[in-house]
């Protein structure tokens, strides 16, 4: 089997010779982005030899201004392919996928309604102060900030569908929304729900396949039950959430599972290449082979060597 061989095996419950793993994490921000970025894609690929490329995706919603009413989230425009932040990723998408291994599996992240509608405006606030931003403002007056949530997702739309158009397998949607202490059911189901599924389905109809990550911690995960139909693989923060992979397979029945191993504690930064080739092997022994795919509950440490990565591919071709 090809790595991408590999990869739709897991993903359509075929039988594989040995399951797939990808990873991915956040490059320095001075080689994040351009030919830097691509050639830090290139090196991590080459280095690591995992069964998935995952192009990351730094090129975010630009600042729009000041936020502080919900009348100002009349200030977020509507976004299209010809935008420069969008045209920064798609062109570092090419590149990179001209000279990644074509063997390989590869994915484009797609950073959900959430984080997307977060990106204009983090960095004058800060993430918590965003987050709660978002909570008092839907409670105020959220029909600006649902027109808004509307124009962003329609541009993620577009980036899903171009995506699949240069080549891409398909999108690693990073979704937001689902913790506890922030939304509550009702408010996840109107503000959040629609625009991530609006996206997921267009993907899906540009013949994509979709990788849906759950981030953060205190995750509601029955949230995201409704999405099944619209995702083919699902992953998520087991150490995070305390949500077993055995309780995901049961809340995403027919879904693949990707996952195993925290991703910034534990085996994965402190232990031995030989304790963490064996935790590998043991993660694959208990769960199984069918329908997974190993990894981590999110992005490793920037810094993480990435011998430490290519142990992990080596010690599932080894069982």
């Amino acid at each position: 089997m090809t790595k991408r061989e590999r990869v739709l095996a897991a993903i359509k419950g075929k039988t594989v010779d040995y399951v797939p793993t990808g990873f991915s994490l956040h490059f320095p921000a001075h080689e994040a982005n351009g030919e830097k970025g691509v050639q830090s894609h290139l090196e991590f690929f080459r280095q690591t030899d995992t069964d998935i490329i995952k192009i990351m995706n730094e090129n975010l919603v630009p600042d729009v201004g000041e936020i502080r009413t919900p009348e100002d989230w009349n200030k977020i425009p509507s976004y299209s392919l010809k935008d420069s932040f969008m045209e920064s990723q798609i062109e570092m998408t090419k590149r990179i996928l001209d000279q990644a291994d074509g063997d390989a599996f590869s994915l484009g992240t797609l950073h959900g309604i959430c984080a997307s509608a977060i990106h204009p405006i983090e960095a004058r606030y800060g993430y918590e102060s965003v987050r709660e931003l978002f909570c008092t403002h839907i409670r105020e007056n959220k029909k600006p900030v649902l027109e808004a949530f509307k124009r962003i997702a329609d541009g993620m739309c577009q980036l899903a569908e171009k995506y699949r158009e240069l080549g891409l397998d398909g999108i690693y949607y990073a979704a937001l929304g689902g913790e506890e202490h922030y939304f509550t059911d009702e408010e996840f189901a109107e503000v959040i729900e629609p625009f991530d599924k609006e996206i997921l389905k267009a993907s899906k109809e540009a013949g994509g396949i979709n990788f849906l990550h759950m981030c953060k911690v205190n995750l509601n995960m029955q949230r995201y039950e409704s999405y099944n139909d619209l995702v083919d693989v699902v992953n998520w923060g087991v150490f995070e959430t305390d949500f077993s992979l055995e309780e995901g397979k049961i809340l995403f029945p027919g879904t693949t599972v990707m996952g195993g191993l925290a991703n910034r504690s534990g085996v994965m930064v402190d232990g031995s290449l030989e304790e963490l080739k064996a935790e590998a092997k043991n993660i694959i022994s208990s769960y199984g082979k069918e329908s997974f795919i190993l990894g981590a509950d999110c992005t490793l440490p920037t810094e993480i060597p990435y011998e430490r990565i290519r142990a992990i591919a080596e010690a599932a071709r080894e069982i």
